[in-house]
């Protein structure tokens, strides 16, 4: 099956016309001092993975967007696998960490992406979801303008995704600040 990407055309341009949020929230749910692999689901451009690089042995992106993969490899921040999160070519509990960055909004089928995300984190690891807060009415906006672009955006809820963490499992807890919803899950 051949990767779908509507929205390559951006690859070039999309770093310096969406700027990369302040990371620091991010490092701070992860725990920090975790050595070892980090899995940045619909990582894009690797804006995020650039900025955890020092933290973390190995950060791998998985995106389907071949154009945005090339832009997060000549940062040199990461490896990177073309691909969606439905179907993960990695063997069960290979990442201490997964994260996926105001991405979730845009998998095809959350539901088997989420399955498959918790299935690659390893025992003990940690999963965070960072997505725009859905409640909140400026997101609100926001979530209609992708629909009027056709960009097939399904926001949901915070406290939805952590109860699909928790039927799968995890411990899961909502951080909120301004406009973003942490979804952070810890595997036992």
């Amino acid at each position: 099956m051949p990767l779908l990407d509507h929205f390559s055309f951006l690859a070039p341009f999309y770093d310096r016309v969406i700027s990369a949020p302040d990371a620091s929230p991010l490092v701070e749910l992860l725990l920090p001092g975790t050595s070892g692999w980090l899995l940045d689901a619909g990582g894009g451009t690797g804006r995020i993975a650039a900025a955890l690089g020092p933290d973390f042995e190995r950060i791998v992106i998985a995106d389907g967007s071949l154009p945005m993969l090339g832009q997060a490899l000549a940062k040199g921040c990461c490896a990177a696998v073309a691909g969606y999160t439905e179907r993960l070519p990695f063997g069960d509990g290979a990442f201490e960490r997964v994260i996926v960055v105001d991405a979730y909004h845009h998998l095809a089928d959350q539901g088997a992406s989420l399955r498959e995300l918790w299935r690659v984190l390893a025992p003990g690891g940690r999963m965070v979801i960072e997505e725009p807060d859905i409640a909140r009415f400026a997101v609100k906006l926001v979530a209609l303008a992708e629909k009027l672009a056709l960009m097939r955006s399904n926001f949901v809820r915070a406290e939805r995704i952590a109860a699909d963490l928790e039927a799968l499992g995890a411990e899961a807890h909502i951080v909120r600040q301004d406009h973003n919803a942490w979804i952070i899950g810890q595997k036992a």
